[in-house]
């Protein structure tokens, strides 16, 4: 938490911060009618192109502190600091001290989460709103009690009140784990899954409702609309538009997408543009995944590691999926959102396969570091693609990955002794092959003097490796 505190609070006030957002929350200060509708100027004229819970929680700390950076991005720090506890409480619970530590030490070093959590875009809240609500509907799981499946659906509502159906696109997830996984009868997970629905339409509903039923010429424009409706912006911009393209959005090929992220396709996160920001450890916690289910085996339905594994596995290909695909306006950093879903996996399964790979069957003696190697090697790619940026460092992690890798298979059996400590030192050299590069992406932001695109617009982390600044919007 410390280390993650100084890299999104470190140098914060020469860190230029979104205007379009900083001039909405200023006029929330001015004006509780601006505050309301997320205008961008106090008079409402016209609003942000988002709905506008994140830019209360800024607002709010505005009017108490005084309009400031450090007053604006107080909450934002905030929230990204209780993304990471959130995150390692819930896999901790379920997978113990060691996968939570290495989930949270993942997700506050992932470098696209580190450049979002220094800005006032609405992401960092976002982010929040739902890892929190994935971890109470596991909750709901492992306690068969209501309550944390209620509180689950409120927090996707106000997931949706700061980017719209981007606050969605983890629920079939969620709702698959419940279904399948919590202990209670049909009959009663039908009646709590109804109760959770009502729950998550009013929490998501409520302010565009409310928008509605003020006239029209009593309220601002609804920016991002085609009509000054919310109800438009939910279906259109922020809605099919992203994914489909048009409505506001660039479309497939060369619209704004492309521009911004690199072209749509099944592989856009590990292109010039987004590959050094998110996917550093996109190969192995899919392999974690994968292997961590079935190391499950015959596992009960209701067997809690499983369900976890499947949500933030969900969790991670619908994120990944959306993103990928999206014909529409696409920015590097609203791929912050797949880091929850990466992290967890790394931690979770990473210690699953040490467990198989310290076993005593031989079918998985090869998979632990197989699954090191090749992150190892995709480091490297994605290291020597910053041309002549930290030109040491991709040897480094050749030499660590190939160390650790051999130390693995030769140390596995260690019982005890030197042997032993050697296998530590393996697992140690392992662990900063795989952390050494977006460790160093992820410094950029904060103590770098030149690097990438780090801008209020469009914030990225570490060398500048192509892409748009972008709009002002997100």
């Amino acid at each position: 938490m410390a280390l993650a505190g100084v890299l999104y609070g470190w140098n914060l006030s020469g860190s230029g911060l979104n205007s379009f957002y900083s001039a909405a929350v200023y006029s929330g200060t001015q004006s509780w009618k601006a505050w309301f509708f997320g205008s961008l100027d106090a008079g409402n004229f016209l609003t942000v192109d988002k709905p506008p819970f994140a830019l209360m929680v800024m607002g709010l700390s505005c009017r108490v502190l005084g309009f400031g950076t450090w007053q604006m991005m107080a909450p934002e720090i905030a929230a990204a600091l209780g993304t990471i506890w959130i995150l390692h409480t819930s896999v901790k619970r379920v997978f113990g001290h060691v996968a939570a530590a290495i989930a949270a030490l993942v997700l506050a070093l992932t470098p696209i989460t580190v450049a979002i959590n220094r800005d006032n875009n609405p992401d960092t809240i976002l982010v929040l709103l739902m890892v929190g609500g994935a971890a109470l509907a596991l909750r709901a799981v492992r306690t068969d009690r209501l309550l944390p499946l209620i509180g689950s659906a409120v927090l996707f509502g106000l997931a949706f009140n700061t980017k719209m159906l981007q606050g969605w696109i983890a629920l079939p997830a969620v709702f698959a784990v419940y279904v399948y996984a919590s202990r209670l009868g049909w009959k009663k997970k039908a009646v709590n899954l109804a109760l959770a629905a009502v729950t998550l339409a009013v929490s998501s509903f409520w302010w565009a409702t409310a928008v509605s039923l003020v006239p029209a010429d009593d309220r601002p424009y609804i920016g991002g609309s085609t009509d000054g409706s919310a109800w438009n912006l939910i279906m259109g911009y922020n809605g099919l538009g992203r994914v489909l393209g048009g409505e506001g959005n660039g479309g497939g090929g060369g619209g704004g997408g492309a521009t911004f992220a690199g072209s749509a396709g099944i592989g856009r996160m590990f292109n010039d543009i987004l590959g050094g920001q998110i996917s550093w450890l996109i190969p192995f916690s899919f392999l974690a995944l994968v292997a961590g289910l079935l190391l499950c085996g015959r596992a009960p339905r209701t067997d809690l590691p499983r369900a976890a594994l499947v949500l933030w596995g969900g969790w991670l290909v619908l994120h990944y999926l959306t993103f990928a695909m999206a014909e529409g306006t696409m920015h590097p950093y609203y791929t912050t959102a797949l880091a929850p879903g990466i992290a967890a996996l790394t931690g979770a399964g990473g210690v699953l396969l040490w467990r198989a790979f310290r076993g005593g069957d031989a079918r998985w003696s090869w998979v632990l570091p197989a699954g090191l190697a090749v992150t190892g090697l995709w480091a490297i790619v994605l290291l020597r693609r910053a041309t002549g940026w930290n030109t040491w460092l991709w040897p480094v992690v050749g030499v660590l990955t190939v160390l650790a890798v051999v130390g693995l298979f030769v140390f596995r059996t260690a019982g005890s002794g030197t042997r032993l400590r050697l296998l530590g030192v393996s697992v140690a050299a392992a662990v900063v092959a795989a952390l050494a590069g977006p460790t160093a992406y992820a410094a950029s932001p904060a103590f770098a003097t030149t690097g990438g695109g780090m801008g209020g617009t469009n914030p990225t982390a570490g060398p500048s490796t192509g892409g748009g600044m972008g709009g002002p919007g997100g």
